[in-house]
């Protein structure tokens, strides 16, 4: 996918496992990869994190496949899904440390534009999210009030 702000191509990313299907040689059941994601949410560990370090420390090639739930299924069942969805509280910190290093560079006009663009993606997402009913339908973004989301 293109970058919204440039004239760039996006960014690769990993590709998916060849086969949906659980391999024979996978040596975890479902209900051992269930708890291991149980135990890295309680850890503090983000959703793609905790995918990551399946994929890498586990050898889990999909949680899905495996468990025939995803990541967010199994934390809103143990109640440990975050506030605010990953990609958006990401973003917050991104805008809430270039609001730091604007308070102390005044004349950073490029940091400037980067934050009203970081906010204008904050922005789009929320509102995706209030349609889909993933946060409140009176949420709105405030860059002083989304720190204590971001604790």
């Amino acid at each position: 996918m293109a970058r919204m702000h440039s004239r760039k191509k996006g960014k690769s990313g990993s590709s998916r496992p060849a086969k949906l299907e659980i391999q024979p040689w996978f040596p975890h059941s479902a209900e051992e990869v269930e708890a291991k994601v149980v135990e890295l949410a309680r850890k503090g560990e983000s959703m793609s994190l905790i995918g990551l370090t399946l994929r890498d420390a586990y050898g889990t090639p999909l949680c899905k496949i495996v468990t025939g739930k995803s990541i967010s299924q199994i934390l809103k069942e143990h109640d440990l899904l975050p506030k605010l969805p990953e990609d958006v509280l990401f973003l917050s910190r991104k805008a809430v440390s270039v609001r730091r290093h604007l308070e102390e560079n005044k004349k950073d006009l490029e940091g400037r534009k980067g934050l009203n663009r970081t906010e204008a993606k904050i922005r789009r997402l929320i509102k995706y999210y209030r349609k889909k009913g993933v946060v409140a339908k009176d949420f709105k973004y405030d860059p002083e009030k989304i720190q204590i989301y971001l604790r």
